[in-house]
């Protein structure tokens, strides 16, 4: 794990969602520089399924060094914020950083995403975000070290990130908007930043969204903690930036990232919002052992643009990848000719789809196939 350095010793975080996950992990990390944290979120009493409450992350936060305020925060509210924020300039005599950690999450399309979400989704992740910087930034423009770094991805734009939970990516970009904004506008004056996980990371949230089984293909908090704390440890001038952990570490020399895997040696399921498709996660998140409860719309009766070769090409690529190569020791050869002529080469034997059928049809027997070969 990346080292303490001390620059954070005495400086004040204020940071959303830090019960649990991300969150506290952030929190521990500038605890053991003797930091002093505000710890706001919404869990004061046990919760039946999700570990943690403010006052045992605050416990957390105290034996490893920081100084702890827990204070019970819904983001969406503004009295019970400002009351919150009060209390920490109050208590600590300012506010240096603020983590914009908490948010919430619905990967459901449009007709299956209740308002009732919509309106959570866009409250916490975007409204609350929001909120709790406008309150907090008068505290940050007295501090000689002020931060906001918002825990939200770049702004990719492909069509792809929205067509199957368009009021998440709203919420969720909402956050990575007030990033684009902020920062150009106290500019020279505070910090700016948004940092994502290059992978999924191992969190209650992820538990739930890819089931038994996924923990294997994530990452530890540790890797996002580490991460924040390079980017809070920075000058003010640094703002603007869209970060991705993985850069960021790699930037501060660390080679050796499989320390922060769950299951080293173990591929990882890459996150959102970055280079693959939704549809690619499902799948490999189901190659690996987990079953996730969310699962994007099947687009493969329609052969994708490039025409039909490449077509096939890329939705083969989708199913065959060096896991399936490296289980069954197997060789794959595909040559296409006239309409669609696919042969695939398969260790000692030869699986191969003849006539003239449509690609959507012979794709689906050569999956078939495949699935019965166990692949």
């Amino acid at each position: 794990m990346l080292q303490n350095t001390g620059k954070l010793a005495g400086c004040t975080l204020f940071i959303t969602g830090a019960s649990r996950g991300i969150g506290k992990a952030i929190a521990l990390k500038a605890a053991r520089d003797g930091a002093n944290i505000i710890i706001a979120a919404k869990t004061a009493e046990p919760h039946p399924k999700l570990p943690g409450t403010i006052y045992t992350a605050a416990q957390e936060v105290e034996a490893a060094g920081g100084k702890a305020l827990p204070c019970v925060v819904d983001i969406r509210d503004e009295k019970q914020v400002t009351e919150a924020v009060q209390k920490a300039v109050e208590t600590f005599g300012g506010i240096d950083i603020l983590v914009n950690n908490a948010s919430a999450i619905s990967l459901t399309g449009t007709l299956e995403t209740p308002m009732k979400k919509v309106d959570l989704m866009l409250g916490i992740n975007l409204r609350g975000t929001y909120l709790t910087s406008k309150l907090v930034i008068p505290h940050l423009l007295k501090s000689r070290c002020p931060h906001i770094l918002n825990l939200s991805p770049p702004l990719n734009l492909n069509p792809v990130w929205f067509k199957n939970h368009t009021a998440y990516t709203m919420a969720k970009y909402g956050m990575s908007m007030c990033v684009l904004g902020m920062a150009e506008e106290f500019r020279g004056q505070i910090a700016v930043n948004a940092l994502w996980p290059k992978t999924a990371i191992q969190t209650a949230a992820m538990d739930m969204l890819g089931g038994e089984g996924v923990a294997k293909q994530c990452r530890t908090v540790d890797i996002i903690a580490d991460a924040a704390y390079v980017v809070l440890s920075q000058p003010k001038d640094y703002t603007g930036h869209f970060l991705v952990d993985e850069d960021v570490l790699k930037g501060q020399g660390v080679q050796d990232l499989e320390q922060y895997a769950v299951e080293p040696g173990h591929p990882l399921l890459p996150d959102f919002f970055l280079d693959e498709t939704p549809e690619t996660l499902v799948e490999k998140m189901e190659q690996h052992g987990a079953t996730p409860a969310f699962k994007p719309p099947s687009s493969s009766a329609t052969a994708p643009s490039g025409g039909p070769i490449a077509g096939t090409f890329s939705i083969i690529k989708g199913a065959i990848n060096e896991d399936v190569v490296k289980s069954t020791q197997g060789v794959y050869e595909f040559d296409l000719s006239g309409k669609l002529k696919p042969t695939m080469a398969f260790m000692s034997g030869k699986l191969r789809i003849k006539g003239d059928m449509s690609v959507a049809i012979k794709l689906e027997k050569l999956m078939s196939r495949m699935n019965k070969a166990k692949l």
